[in-house]
């Protein structure tokens, strides 16, 4: 159901990871090369993963557990591609391969900032069908 606020939450979180990361780069090398998510398999796997996750929730919107657990699984697997682009950017020493960093590898937190406003929404959704649930 698209009318649903966490809907919308969702659907932002796949244009973001699967739109976004082909128009802003991660980083820019000391050669001026940019580098996007796609260049990097594992980041685009991780990337896609998370937008196949989130349309995945968006379509389980009858069993609003399960799309509380998906919600759950796709924060952990944003925590986890943000854990690599923080490990990449301090792993480096100097000017060895990054010279600049790109907006993209921000894009995690905003995809986690948007999952769970929308597991909350799902949570409030539940809490209300059970409160109704109570009164029969």
């Amino acid at each position: 159901m698209i009318q649903r606020i966490q809907s919308v939450y969702l659907l932002l979180n796949v244009g973001i990871s699967a739109g976004l990361i082909f128009v802003f780069h991660l980083w820019i090398t000391n050669k001026d090369v940019k580098v996007f998510a796609m260049d990097e398999l594992l980041y685009f796997g991780l990337f896609l993963g998370s937008a196949a996750l989130s349309l995945l929730s968006i379509f389980m919107f009858k069993n609003r557990k399960l799309q509380f657990v998906l919600g759950r699984l796709n924060i952990i697997l944003n925590v986890i591609l943000l854990g690599f682009f923080v490990y990449q950017s301090l792993n480096i020493s100097g000017e060895a391969l990054v010279s600049e960093k790109g907006i993209g590898i921000f894009l995690p937190i905003l995809s986690i900032v948007l999952l769970v406003l929308a597991n909350k929404a799902i949570k409030k959704d539940e809490d209300l069908v059970k409160s109704v649930d109570r009164l029969r």
